[in-house]
């Protein structure tokens, strides 16, 4: 079988749920605060994937508006019964502290494409939510239990409760069927059936380097549940040196000849410092069923590896291949933007232009005028060109390296208080988790017109250019780190930050009269 490099979805891809119907491979990865909601990639040889669709599109299934960093949706789970797609999602509200505001919905649609129904409530219990479809018609829903309380473990177990199709509703008693193992932090259910066994497959560890999935099976659904032998069917906490770390929160799938395979959370750290600058992504392994009745991972090992045997052969040109996007009809789906349900206060299309809004400063948790795409490469190039015309200070707009609100890069075009437009570069970096901001450069005068940008990164290197009109491109600033735009760095270490690096389009008015600012084309160029 040919031979396919992990992550087969590379960039922010977190918390992968994968679903097959029929010949055709379904991967849901959560999206926290960035809207849309669930990116879904599809593959009919689990070599190649597309970005399909983004189901939550409406106010009515998600407003993260205030939503902090990170926050948003969770691990989002999607199955189908036969008959339809069932999306189960949380949009958490809060997470630092006692509290976790964890609100658990599912949706439905006949297409993966949509149209998507609106939400059905579910519960707030905890977050992490799935559905399973048990083969007697019956749909259980399970979630992590969190615990408030000091003196007991947070994370307390995984929860159980019948899930009323008809009624839409949860009927029956709750019951925590499964406590996690000696690494605790148990989160991220699935459900599976085969031959007479529940199998139950959990995060644990946390999502940072000491993470794992962690396998359990029972004869009758409600446990009790018994450990796998080896515990973990994926972990990379007992190598570091593994290039595939912080390998964990997985699921299931078999392809249509009986093939197991084991999709995963996955992280690839930097040589240069251990950072993770592409975030979270997706990885791909394969296993199978021993006479022991028990799942493994192929090889004698629970490692994560960085290849794997898949039925197709992957395009690795098409990946690595320039990408130009010059804002003709729709917004291409690479690109997303923070929080909001209501785009059209933010940016618009037309006249082959984009045209952000400027609205509320780098960072706000409200609205933001920020279209950005992931980083999928160590080293690349981002370009654009803005035509801009800022009256002060407090107007300006650019492009940005951009993790979260205390994690990024950003070259601007601004003015001074009489008018004169000039370059500058200021930074967000952890070691100011108050918001502070460092400026690098003295502000760079520049005359009238459009003018270029482009962002180069080379691994944990970021560095500015500019140009106008026909002029070469000129470097500006100094080089900056690149690898502050991570999990490690976004306040919270890898335990509470949990997106990835963006590279995109931002523009502010903090003077509220929404100043606009026209983007002609973006490019995102794999070096």
């Amino acid at each position: 079988m040919p031979i396919r490099q992990n992550p087969i979805l590379p960039g922010f891809n977190p918390d992968p749920s994968i679903c097959r119907v029929g010949e055709d491979y379904y991967i849901a990865t959560s999206t926290f605060e960035w809207f849309p909601g669930v990116q879904i990639h599809h593959s009919k040889d689990l070599a190649n994937w597309e970005l399909l669709t983004r189901p939550l599109t409406r106010k009515s299934q998600l407003d993260m508006r205030g939503n902090p960093d990170s926050c948003g949706i969770w691990a989002p789970c999607l199955t189908h019964d036969g008959e339809k797609f069932w999306l189960v999602y949380t949009d958490v509200k809060r997470k630092d502290g006692n509290f976790k505001d964890a609100h658990n919905y599912i949706v439905t649609a006949d297409e993966i494409t949509g149209p998507w129904s609106e939400p059905i409530y579910v519960n707030s219990s905890g977050f992490d939510p799935s559905l399973f479809h048990d083969d007697d018609g019956k749909k259980w829903f399970v979630n992590m239990l969190w615990d408030h309380r000091e003196g007991y473990h947070r994370f307390a177990g995984i929860a159980l409760q019948e899930f009323d199709a008809v009624a839409g509703t949860l009927v029956g008693e709750r019951k925590n069927i499964f406590r996690g193992s000696p690494l605790k932090l148990v989160e991220g259910p699935h459900l599976y059936k085969r031959d007479g066994w529940y199998y139950l497959l959990t995060a644990e560890g946390g999502t940072g380097y000491e993470h794992a999935a962690t396998l359990a099976r029972s004869k009758t659904i409600d446990g009790p549940y018994e450990l796998h032998p080896d515990m973990y069917l994926v972990t990379a906490k007992d190598d570091p040196l593994n290039p595939l770390q912080r390998a964990g929160h997985g699921d299931i799938v078999e392809t249509p000849d009986g093939q197991t395979y084991l999709v995963h959370l996955t992280g690839r750290p930097t040589t240069q410092k251990r950072r993770c600058v592409l975030g979270r992504e997706t990885a791909l392994q394969k296993c199978e069923w021993r006479e022991d009745g028990w799942l493994y991972l192929v090889g004698d090992t629970n490692l994560p590896a960085s290849e794997v045997e898949v039925p197709g052969t992957y395009d690795q040109a098409g990946f690595d291949a320039e990408r130009r996007y010059n804002f003709k009809g729709e917004l291409p789906i690479d690109f997303q933007w923070l929080r909001t349900p209501e785009p059209e206060r933010i940016f618009r299309l037309g006249g082959g232009k984009l045209t952000l809004i400027g609205r509320e400063s780098m960072g706000s948790w409200f609205e933001q005028a920020l279209v950005a795409r992931r980083q999928q490469h160590f080293d690349f190039e981002a370009e654009t060109e803005i035509a801009f015309d800022p009256r002060d200070e407090r107007e300006m707009a650019g492009l940005t390296g951009f993790y979260g609100r205390y994690n990024f890069h950003y070259l601007h075009l601004t003015a001074d208080p009489d008018g004169k437009r000039a370059l500058n570069i200021f930074s967000s970096v952890v070691s100011h988790p108050d918001g502070k901001l460092t400026y690098w450069i003295d502000p760079v005068p520049v005359g009238a017109g459009p003018v270029r940008m482009k962002m180069r990164v080379e691994n944990s290197k970021l560095q500015y250019f500019y140009a106008q009109g026909g002029d070469d491109w000129q470097r500006i600033g100094p080089e900056l780190d690149a690898s502050i735009l991570s999990d490690e760095c976004g306040g919270h270490a890898e335990h509470g930050s949990f997106t990835g690096a963006f590279v995109g389009m931002a523009a502010q008015d903090l003077n509220g009269s929404a100043r606009e600012a026209d983007f002609s084309y973006f490019v995102y160029r794999p070096l």
